[in-house]
């Protein structure tokens, strides 16, 4: 193969990884539709009332996710400022069967649920305070400016 079509190849494979990375980048951290499936507590090893009575912060994590404990400490502080919402974090490393149910690809994912344990939002990688904060007011039923 000649020196200039190798180099070509290459610049070319350099700049589609780059902007593959960039787009992944910006969609970490996002919020999108949740599937409105409902989620119980027994089926996450949860007692009946393992849930918030308004919202509840579902986090999926694995015993070796670095952002995780990052996140739980954000979602645990977002919950304790909200009445009636609860952080649960739910541990994926010997539990496939969940990773699977709920179509967990990467940790931490974080699924919002409504009252009713509805999935109103899901958020991948490392979730964003100013996200959270916006749908968890979508679900609280209260106005807010921001975040999207």
């Amino acid at each position: 193969m000649d020196l200039l079509p190798a180099l070509a190849i290459g610049a070319a494979l350099v700049a589609v990884t780059t902007v593959a990375g960039l787009a992944w980048r910006a969609a970490q951290g996002r919020a999108v539709r949740g599937s409105g499936e409902r989620v119980r507590p027994g089926e996450l090893g949860l007692a009946a009332d393992g849930f918030g009575t308004g919202a509840t912060l579902l986090q999926f994590s694995t015993e070796f996710c670095s952002r995780c404990p990052a996140a739980a400490r954000l979602l645990g502080a977002i919950a304790d400022d909200e009445a009636g919402t609860r952080h649960v974090e739910v541990d994926l490393t010997h539990r496939a069967d969940l990773a699977a149910r709920f179509r967990i690809s990467q940790t931490p994912t974080t699924l919002l649920l409504d009252a009713d344990g509805a999935v109103r939002a899901r958020i991948g990688g490392a979730p964003r305070a100013e996200v959270v904060r916006a749908r968890l007011d979508d679900i609280l039923g209260r106005n807010h400016v921001g975040a999207h």
